[in-house]
């Protein structure tokens, strides 16, 4: 027993900084909730404070700055509060950016966590370990300016994503003026890289913005259906009627299937917003003609609050349709893609068992 908890430590000690990175998913698993949340935000703003100073103190301990004690000490454990850090900012983007839309429109940080994870195990040379952590720094914190500016203006849309990301190079050119102070000789050698580096991730994330590949934060959907029906009852309520579905329309590639009743369809969606936040979303219907490819029949928008703490409901109505596959994508007006459900019209045979919900 004794020499399988040594082997199991050796194994740890060898692997620690990978142990801290994925120790901050952990934590952020535990602690995070909802964007809006004070406590949410101190923890990410936490991470945020957190990450540059283990970069300034690892690079320090690695110049030898102070007495010997000192510098022995931070480069023991140094690396290991960055990993944490670097973990926990991450993991809190990845658990609101996957909130906020598909988790296939997240597959940016899905990579870069796997590309982190395998960062930590090969890259052995020093100048390269220096702009790995700094490109993982500036993801980190560009990521989470772009999600906490909105939440703190109230207001999304291009010129908040561009402000965001000044404000995010301004904050890491900072802390990396600071580590030409630190390791001047060891900056120096490596400017043109860092430049492409940190310039490459800036561009980077813009072309991910303004191709819509990045969710629309801070905006997440909480609920989406296609329904025979929605009637917005006289206490605010909405009923909706949905028709029962067999169990296997909830697997990859199968459409879930819809009788049409009353000559309509109806695509209600409740979607969550900061408090300050107010802005407007897009339902689009389109049908997939027999080549495959899309073609819209409409789109229609609304106005959203945060006010409502369980989401801001809302739904639209298809009426002239036609037997075929479907969609109605839930969206934000530059066509950020908050959610989607594809379905199978079907107009002949009978209509499914019908069920009921209040929301």
């Amino acid at each position: 027993m004794s020499s399988a908890l040594t082997k199991t430590f050796k194994t740890i000690k060898q692997h620690w900084l990978t142990v801290g990175f994925l120790l901050g998913f952990v934590t952020d698993y535990i602690l995070l909730n909802s964007i809006d949340d004070l406590f949410d935000n101190l923890v990410l703003l936490f991470y945020a404070l957190l990450s540059s100073v283990s970069v300034l103190l690892f690079y320090t301990g690695i110049a030898e700055r102070g007495p010997q004690f000192f510098y022995n000490f931070l480069k023991r454990f140094a690396p290991l509060l960055m990993q944490y850090s670097f973990g926990g900012l991450l993991s809190g983007m990845l658990i609101f950016y996957g909130r906020s839309g598909d988790w296939l429109a997240s597959w940016p940080f899905l990579l870069l966590i796997v590309a982190v994870v395998v960062g930590n195990e090969f890259i052995g040379k020093r100048s390269d370990k220096l702009i790995f952590h700094l490109a993982l720094y500036f993801t980190g914190i560009y990521s989470y300016v772009v999600l906490v500016t909105p939440v703190l203006l109230g207001k999304m849309g291009d010129w908040i994503f561009i402000l965001s990301g000044i404000v995010a190079l301004m904050w890491v050119t900072f802390v990396v003026q600071i580590l030409y102070k630190i390791i001047p000789n060891f900056m120096n050698l490596n400017t043109k890289r860092i430049i492409v580096t940190l310039g490459g991730i800036y561009i980077g994330f813009n072309v991910l913005y303004f191709t819509n590949a990045i969710p629309p934060i801070p905006l997440s959907l909480t609920k989406l259906e296609v329904a025979q029906s929605v009637v917005r009852q006289t206490n605010g309520n909405y009923r909706i009627e949905l028709e029962e579905q067999a169990w296997y329309t909830h697997l990859p590639f199968i459409h879930p299937v819809i009788h049409p009743k009353n000559d309509s369809i109806a695509c209600f969606a409740r979607v969550y917003a900061p408090t300050k936040l107010s802005t407007k979303i897009f339902h689009r219907w389109e049908f997939q003609d027999e080549k495959g490819s899309w073609h819209e029949q409409f789109r229609f928008g609304y106005d959203i609050a945060g006010s409502n703490q369980g989401g801001y409901r809302g739904y639209t109505v298809l009426q002239n349709y036609r037997a075929g596959i479907w969609r109605c994508t839930v969206e934000t007006e530059r066509g950020q893609v908050l959610g989607r459900e594809v379905f199978q019209i079907i107009t002949i045979g009978p209509t499914g068992r019908l069920v009921t919900e209040i929301e």
